[in-house]
């Protein structure tokens, strides 16, 4: 419903307007407003990440150069002109160690689809998505696990969150490649965040983490298998991001106590 208080529409959620001297009513921006808080309730962003933009995105310093991080300048980069160009042929997958930012430049890509270009978004938690389809488990009948799946499939967008790259399961394999094939042959958007181990680079170059240690993306998602790995390829841009653990060496500084 249109906002009651709104002094434009008076409620109607429609606005008087004049074209070349002829009378008519258009959509009220109150309307607008409201449909894209309406979607961002239903895209789930968890309270932890609701605050999220690209505007208050922290690239830090390396501590070596003194220079602002060249891989969080390039994936906020790459964020801010994926909302401008979409709708896209790709998604993104943000991958890189922990506390980087990669849940935060993902959920900000969600907020601005949600409120510049009104898009329906979905954010999930890859573990808490695995969770709850075991809690809903049948060996019945799967009508419960497809209740779980389905927004996840139809989402316009979706944001999968901490995808499992590191040493999956079978059945984790399985669960995501359902998800991964599905929305391949649906062309639609998926945005993914995953947390690398460390290891070798496939192309021979040494990316390394803050503690030193290679990032190797092409080892860790062939794990999931030759099929889904390439169709990742395919479906979303890679984006690394490569820096110390904000919430080690920023957020910790600032959990004190009043009298301390």
């Amino acid at each position: 419903m249109a906002n009651p208080i709104c002094k434009v529409c008076e409620g109607t959620g429609w606005k008087p307007v004049e074209r070349d001297g002829v009378r008519a009513v258009e959509r009220c921006d109150c309307r607008v407003t409201e449909r894209s808080e309406r979607l961002l309730d239903q895209a789930r962003i968890p309270r932890r990440y609701e605050h999220c933009t690209f505007e208050n995105f922290d690239i830090r310093k390396d501590k070596d150069t003194g220079r602002r991080n060249a891989t969080l300048e390039r994936a906020l980069f790459f964020a801010r002109r994926f909302v401008e160009e979409y709708p896209a042929e790709f998604g993104l997958l943000f991958y890189g160690t922990t506390g980087v930012g990669k849940t935060h430049l993902a959920v900000a890509v969600l907020r601005e689809l949600v409120f510049e270009k009104g898009v329906a978004c979905l954010f999930y938690d890859f573990r808490d998505l695995l969770k709850e389809i075991r809690d809903s488990y049948n060996p019945v009948s799967e009508t419960s696990e497809l209740r779980v799946l389905q927004p996840v499939l139809d989402a316009e967008v979706l944001l999968l969150d901490e995808m499992a790259a590191s040493d999956p399961s079978n059945w984790v394999k399985e669960t995501l490649a359902h998800i991964i094939n599905s929305r391949y042959n649906q062309k639609k958007t998926t945005l993914i965040t995953t947390t690398l181990p460390m290891g070798g680079g496939s192309d021979g170059e040494k990316r390394n983490s803050p503690s030193g240690e290679p990032l190797d993306v092409e080892r860790s998602l062939s794990q999931l298998g030759t099929t889904l790995c390439s169709r990742l390829y395919e479906m979303c841009k890679l984006v690394e991001m490569n820096s110390d653990d904000y919430r080690r060496s920023i957020k910790q500084a600032g959990c004190q106590f009043h009298s301390e």
